[in-house]
């Protein structure tokens, strides 16, 4: 069962396993590490943030195992802009689908009334996660210079529908 919690010093090599893979490094904004001991200061970092509650970030977790996480990428007061990536063994599991909406059902939770998250357009599998957590394609289209490449970036958003009735 799947559930998001606060990165743990346990989940250290998982996380490093995650931050210097090279199929999640196409698609989630990562530096290029050379090897895994460059990558402890930003899991000592995540790790941190889990803990601050003017931040967002949170584990997700299998049955008491790290596989992903969830990030924000930008805060306003009622709006959030989140970021994911999965352990390469736990992906097209469904379970980031599980994680964004358990992250989505928290954050509206916490007052947020937007959610928004972004992906590549070539990234089908993320865009098929917002779109099964009921996210809606934005006209938002950005170009984004990663890794020597310009990437084109599409948005989905979910707006609390307990907001808007009134």
């Amino acid at each position: 069962m799947i559930k998001l919690r606060k990165i743990e010093p346990k989940d250290q090599e998982r996380v490093l396993d995650i931050l210097t893979d090279d199929v999640g490094k196409q698609t989630y904004m990562l530096p290029d590490f050379i090897n895994r001991n460059d990558a402890i200061p930003l899991f000592l970092r995540l790790s941190a943030m889990s803990d601050d509650p003017s931040v967002y970030v949170r584990a997700i977790d299998l049955n008491g195992s790290l596989i992903g996480f969830l990030n924000h990428t930008e805060l306003q007061p009622d709006a959030i802009e989140l970021g994911y990536i999965i352990h390469p063994d736990f992906r097209h599991k469904g379970y980031m689908t599980q994680a964004l909406k358990l992250a989505i059902g928290e954050l509206f939770a916490m007052g947020y009334r937007n959610i928004l998250t972004g992906a590549f357009s070539c990234n089908a599998a993320s865009i098929r996660v917002m779109e099964k957590c009921a996210m809606m394609r934005q006209q938002r289209l950005e170009s984004i210079e990663y890794r020597g490449q310009t990437h084109e970036c599409v948005y989905y958003s979910i707006r609390n529908q307990e907001e808007t009735k009134c």
